[in-house]
């Protein structure tokens, strides 16, 4: 009976061994950005609020973005920042900024607002984020999408 015992003791011990040898797995995914928020300003101008989508399972600290934007197919302008900005995994943050867009580009927002319908949009370009205890890497980022007038805020797409 002894031997079984001990045998059992043995493989119980390399069992706990191995589970703690594993740990998490540390994956490390292509982020997203997205627009959150559009808001015109009284003097033209637009905020701009750019969502930072971290896929990964373990944190990244997003460093930079330049993306391109496009409204209803005309150019808006270029989105630049060093948000310096940690995002915890699978999480997201939200990136303020201040854009003076392109004249044909408030053209389509003013009459998409006038008329509350939506609007497509582009975003491209690149990120730049390090992922926990790694070295930096540039993110390629594509997205289309559509914003539409937020009921009740006179000058807000989502």
């Amino acid at each position: 009976m002894r031997p079984r015992i001990a045998h059992a003791s043995l493989v119980l011990g390399l069992a706990a061994l191995l589970a703690a040898c594993g740990g998490p797995v540390r994956r490390v995914s292509e982020p997203a950005a997205q627009i959150q928020q559009l808001t015109v300003r009284a003097d033209g101008r637009w905020d701009v609020d750019v969502r930072l989508q971290n896929y990964s399972s373990i944190p990244m600290r997003f460093d930079a973005l330049r993306l391109a934007l496009g409204v209803g197919g005309e150019t808006a302008g270029e989105l630049r920042a060093t948000p310096a900005l940690t995002v915890g995994p699978e999480s997201a943050d939200v990136v303020s900024l201040q854009l003076a867009p392109s004249a044909a580009a408030k053209l389509v927002v003013a009459d998409a607002l006038a008329a509350r319908r939506s609007v497509a949009y582009t975003l491209s370009g690149d990120v730049t984020a390090t992922p926990d205890a790694a070295s930096q890497r540039s993110f390629e980022i594509e997205r289309n999408s559509a914003l539409t007038p937020a009921p009740g805020l006179p000058g807000v797409l989502r």
